[in-house]
């Protein structure tokens, strides 16, 4: 078995501005995990069923086009899950379709929570460090064009590495 992910990097230099603040806040996963919005959290697939994977994803970016994000303002998932995150202010049609397309065939699975687009900036860390990075961040903007998504896959070393980008229109 193999564990994979599917997600939209965030380009730089909005993703490095990102990763060193996770760092700064003392997020033990900041450099393990790159700057994303999540399509397919980690899901393990056997090892033959890469190239079915591979096949799925090149056909659900084949279909979709260049949409614009915006990036703006933190929200928490507490008291359900101890996160601060950077909302997806501008794109969330267009993260739910494409999260739709890629949980499907190969890749149909259950999700533990209902799909809200967004980049994890603290995660299980103490309350006052969650919300020094909550209002930190909360004037936090970006805005970019995303043409495609990637495949990531769990290393042994627990970092997530890209393992193919898949552009949109194929």
């Amino acid at each position: 078995m193999r564990t994979i992910g599917v997600s939209i990097a965030i380009p730089e230099p909005w993703g490095g501005q990102l990763q060193d603040l996770r760092a700064g806040f003392g997020d033990p996963l900041a450099r393990a995990i790159p700057t994303h919005v999540t399509l397919l959290p980690p899901t393990e697939i056997a090892e033959d069923a890469l190239d079915d994977v591979e096949a799925h994803l090149r056909a659900v970016a084949a279909a979709e086009h260049p949409f614009p994000m915006i990036l703006r303002g933190t929200g928490t998932f507490r008291p359900t899950s101890p996160v601060v995150f950077i909302q997806v202010a501008l794109g969330i049609p267009d993260c739910e379709r494409l999260e739709e397309g890629v949980r499907a065939g190969p890749l149909t699975r259950e999700l533990h929570f209902p799909y809200h687009p967004h980049v994890t900036v603290a995660h299980h860390l103490p309350d006052h460090v969650l919300d020094r990075a909550f209002d930190k961040l909360s004037g936090y903007e970006a805005s970019f064009e995303v043409t495609g998504f990637s495949l990531y896959e769990h290393g042994d070393d627990a970092v997530w590495r890209p393992r193919r980008a898949f552009p949109f229109g194929g």
